[in-house]
């Protein structure tokens, strides 16, 4: 079995070898045929994210070293456990990996996704930046249809943390929807509210190639937000302000644009992990009947419902790039510059 692990924080990712596992009781081995590289892959190598005014929160006491990131894993089923019920060899799935201990309260109520001590697949167990990774149990193996499975591996991380998102955001959608960021995450959202709403979209970036892709998949406007006066094109656009505002890119610039953007009774969604902090007025708060919402990642149901969304054929594709396995250090650096539009997708 072959791997792309980092050995110390920060460090680039080398090639290493070790025996393939046999999956016993409910595993499933699956062969990756392509896993997306993720922004949180970038701070997961770092050991950190950023929190603003200088501090970090520190993510390297959850991992053993060397470790395999990657957790938007799609491949093929090679071998089953004896327990491994409705799974066969040869099957193609795409892997949910935000797997729980499967006993705390969160893993009881269907939302293991948030556990507070998770077997996440590429996060804290090794993932998908190798030739084969081992699943606990055929209920985190999802169908993709007739998707592209370069497509349909970003399923598992960028479009479910954009559904679930979206879903949050839902209650407070009426005839317009603000999207923040087009990065990986963000242009799945744009793609995903395209097919769940009736309703215009506007998009804002710092990127001249993201707005041209936004642009191109049907938002109804797009807002450069390095201009002086974004947000006063975003007032305007919105008669004063937006009920629904979805921050994909979680810095402190956008989720500060995305709260002067809520109009009275609405919510800003905050998605990205950019980093840094929101400073807010408390009387507006309260004078203005806001929520401010948090949303990570998604839960098993979620991602059945994404999946039998996209296998209906209404949620069309986001811009992905392949490149061989070998390249995995390569787009790390790539993504961590900025230089990316959509997804990288690295494959076998």
């Amino acid at each position: 079995m072959k791997s792309y692990q980092f050995g110390a924080y920060g460090a680039p990712l080398e090639l290493a070898e070790a025996p393939t596992p046999d999956p016993t009781g409910t595993e499933v081995l699956v062969r990756i045929h392509a896993c997306g590289v993720c922004h949180s892959d970038v701070h997961l190598r770092q050991g950190y994210f950023e929190m603003g005014g200088g501090r970090k929160l520190d993510v390297r006491a959850v991992r053993e070293l060397p470790f395999t990131l990657g957790h938007e894993i799609v491949g093929e089923v090679a071998a089953a456990g004896p327990h491994a019920d409705g799974v066969s060899v040869g099957d193609r799935r795409v892997v949910f990996p935000w797997i729980g201990c499967g006993a705390c309260g969160f893993c009881t109520s269907e939302r293991e996704h948030l556990c507070n001590r998770p077997r996440a697949l590429g996060t804290h167990l090794d993932g998908g930046f190798a030739d084969h990774v081992l699943v606990p149990h055929p209920r985190y193996l999802f169908d993709f249809g007739n998707v592209a499975p370069e497509l349909a591996c970003t399923y598992a991380c960028s479009g479910l943390t954009a559904y679930s998102a979206l879903r949050k955001a839902e209650r407070w959608i009426e005839d317009q929807l603000v999207i923040v960021g087009a990065g990986g995450v963000g242009f799945a959202g744009i793609q995903l509210a395209r097919a769940l709403f009736d309703a215009e979209l506007i998009v804002v970036e710092v990127d001249a190639a993201k707005l041209d892709a936004a642009r191109w998949a049907g938002a109804t406007h797009i807002v450069d937000a390095r201009q002086d006066d974004a947000a006063k094109q975003l007032k305007r656009l919105t008669n004063g302000g937006c009920a629904a505002v979805v921050d994909f890119a979680g810095s402190t610039a956008s989720a500060g644009l995305g709260f002067r953007t809520v109009a009275k009774s609405g919510g800003l969604v905050v998605v990205g992990l950019l980093g840094g902090s929101l400073s807010v007025p408390l009387p507006l708060l309260v004078l203005k009947d806001l929520a401010i919402e948090g949303s990570d990642l998604g839960s098993l149901q979620e991602m059945g419902e994404l999946m039998a969304l996209v296998r209906s054929g209404r949620v069309d594709p986001i811009p992905y790039t392949t490149r061989p396995m070998e390249e995995a250090e390569s787009s790390l650096r790539d993504l961590e510059a900025g230089r990316v539009v959509g997804r990288i997708v690295l494959t076998n």
